[in-house]
């Protein structure tokens, strides 16, 4: 369950933008901000099933979308690597390296680092 909330708001993230304004909101409240359904519907002045019936057809859209490009899916696998490969840089710094092998192993590891948070 818990990884299906965050490959729905990955999926929000990359395309909320294409959802209807109303989904969009009852979405990011419903992923981002973990509002309760009677929360959201208090909150946006609509039933409870009038929002639970927004996020499930955001969601179907969403994933519709996912489905077309696959741009999450390979979002996900491109910050799996890199991850992979900064653990293989920060496995070399342990390595009796020269001084200069020692500090590409640090620039690789620094330049990945920051390719991973900047997702």
């Amino acid at each position: 369950m818990a990884d299906d909330r965050v490959m729905q708001s990955l999926l929000l993230d990359f395309y909320g933008q294409l959802l209807t304004d109303k989904q969009r909101e009852t979405c990011e409240l419903y992923f981002n901000e973990d509002l309760s359904l009677a929360e959201i519907a208090e909150q946006c002045g609509i039933s409870r099933q009038g929002v639970w019936d927004n996020v499930r057809r955001a969601v179907a859209a969403l994933e519709e979308i996912e489905e077309k490009t696959g741009l999450v899916r390979r979002f996900s696998e491109t910050q799996r690597s890199l991850e992979r490969l900064r653990n293989k840089a920060e496995g070399l710094l342990s390595l009796p390296l020269d001084e200069k092998a020692h500090t590409a192993a640090c620039e690789l590891s620094d330049g990945l680092k920051a390719l991973l948070e900047r997702g």
